[in-house]
């Protein structure tokens, strides 16, 4: 599963500096109405679906060896105004392989994270396909739905991808908010300012109630990970009557700000202690007595010079970032780490650009930023900004660049062109049966007490798996699989469980 970036400050791709790869969390604003769909919505949810291959959707090559088939569900762009302009939503399935229990609709996470090939994923990892026709969907502005969010064209990103951003001079603040501002007004310029201004968590939950009906299930079965979480939490707190079951993997505090870098900080920096202690262990390893001091002599002399590498473009300091941030996701990816270190003592820095180059393609980078702005707490405060750079450095002191001049530039958010349209509360869910949360005790990207938080909010049984990995349910792990897969099957919720 992806995990969500944290609302990092210095960079309008949220999803390559500290907390990369993330992709998960929040749950849109209070106050949505719980009755039926307004008869003016009928049309879409009595809509039939014309299932096709794959093959010519946007990332759907392949899909149809495994026996997946697509489709694509019209949704208003603005649910207040369901006469105007419609998005359409791909999704995909594979099939139940026996005795059908239901659909299962699922989130990958992200924001941002293509889901048409997750249900070939998860297959591969459980026996959830056995029972259930497992739906992949490619959320508004994704992937093969359109319309899509754009902001940067390939070469833009990939220019943007090697900026520093690490100049806290007042003219280089200066000069990152006018990026930021130009940034966002690409974003405008081609995307619109109807579909970027409806494309957060609020509005996808409620193109999952409209797909579970054109599906033709009667009540709504869930499986999301990391920012699949907060969509679910979305999605109970909105249509608690029209929810059967629900899992919420790598699950995140719903109560947090996605703006807030700080949990980020934490938890990776939390990650990498854990893997220094593992490292140590080797004699290669190349971080010496003081690992924090040892990974900041490895790359921060990369903001002069990058390291060599087979490609012409060399290891630059923000794809090291990237990916040393990305291989803490889990302790299984902890020796490609070490791997990549070593040659970085040496020198090189082949093994991490590969997984920069990798990770930089999981999250469609524009829509994750899109939807962070409109689920977030913006601020505008040149004080605050300074104090979150202050607070984050020091707790995350392995990953501190050394040029701290106490002042910082505002988020990218805060020059963002439409207003936000959900923020950070206690879901309340009357009604709600029972759910399952399922939470890792080292989840570098969504903390165990996130997780721990939203099981509380929403009065869901608690899974808790130990270990130094982001997510752990539907990956082959039998602990927390087999109470899983009875739940979803027979409605029968497990007892709070710790494995591990």
């Amino acid at each position: 599963m992806f995990s969500w970036t944290s609302g990092n400050t210095r960079s309008p791709r949220a999803s390559a500096r500290l907390g990369v790869v993330a992709a998960v969390l929040l749950v849109a604003g209070g106050g949505h109405s719980h009755a039926a769909p307004s008869p003016t919505l009928d049309r879409y949810y009595k809509q039939s679906l014309a299932w096709e291959s794959c093959d010519g959707y946007a990332g759907g090559a392949g899909l149809g060896a495994a026996g997946i088939e697509c489709a694509r569900v019209t949704v208003p762009i603005d649910y207040d105004r369901p006469d105007g302009a419609t998005a359409r939503i791909a999704i995909s399935r594979l099939r139940a392989t026996g005795e059908r229990v239901a659909s299962v609709l699922t989130n990958p996470g992200g924001p941002g994270g293509p889901g048409l090939g997750l249900p070939r994923q998860l297959a591969e990892k459980s026996a959830l396909a056995e029972r259930f026709d497992v739906i992949g969907i490619d959320v508004r502005g994704l992937g093969a739905s359109t319309p899509k969010v754009e902001c940067l064209t390939e070469e833009e990103f990939q220019a943007e991808r090697q900026d520093l951003d690490v100049d806290m001079s007042s003219a280089g603040i200066a000069q990152t908010e006018l990026e930021f501002a130009n940034y966002a007004a690409k974003c405008v310029q081609r995307t619109g300012l109807e579909l970027l201004g409806h494309v957060g968590t609020r509005e996808v939950a409620r193109d999952f109630d409209v797909i579970r009906a054109v599906l033709g299930d009667e009540k709504l079965t869930y499986f999301g990970g990391s920012y699949g979480s907060k969509l679910g939490a979305t999605i109970a707190e909105t249509f608690p009557d029209r929810v059967r079951a629900m899992v919420l993997d790598a699950a995140l505090d719903p109560t947090a700000d996605v703006l807030d870098p700080m949990r980020a900080a934490v938890g990776f920096q939390q990650a990498f202690d854990a893997y220094a202690v593992d490292c140590a262990k080797d004699s290669s390893c190349p971080l010496g007595e003081d690992a924090n001091a040892g990974l900041r002599k490895l790359i921060t002399p990369l903001i002069d010079r990058p390291a060599a590498t087979n490609d012409p473009r060399g290891l630059g300091y923000p794809d090291a970032l990237t990916a040393v941030t990305a291989l803490l996701y889990n302790a299984e990816l902890w020796p490609v780490l070490t791997q990549g270190l070593v040659e970085l003592a040496r020198g090189r820095g082949d093994t991490l650009l590969t997984i920069a180059d990798k990770v930089n393609g999981v999250v469609d980078r524009d829509l994750h930023q899109a939807v962070l702005c409109l689920d977030g707490v913006r601020s505008t405060d040149r004080a605050a900004a300074a104090e979150t750079d202050r607070r984050v450095r020091a707790a995350a002191p392995a990953f501190d660049d050394g040029r701290a001049t106490g002042l910082a530039p505002l988020g990218v958010c805060a020059f963002w062109p439409v207003p936000p349209t959900s923020q950070p509360h206690v879901p309340v869910a009357p009604g709600l049966p029972k759910t399952v949360v399922v939470a890792t005790t080292g989840d570098p990207a969504t903390p165990y007490t996130g997780g721990r938080n939203l099981a509380r909010f929403l009065d869901a049984a608690l899974i808790t798996y130990k270990g130094f990995q982001h997510g752990a349910a539907l990956q082959g792990v039998s602990c927390v699989d087999g109470p899983i897969l009875k739940y979803l099957i027979d409605l029968e919720p497990p007892a709070d469980i710790t494995c591990g």
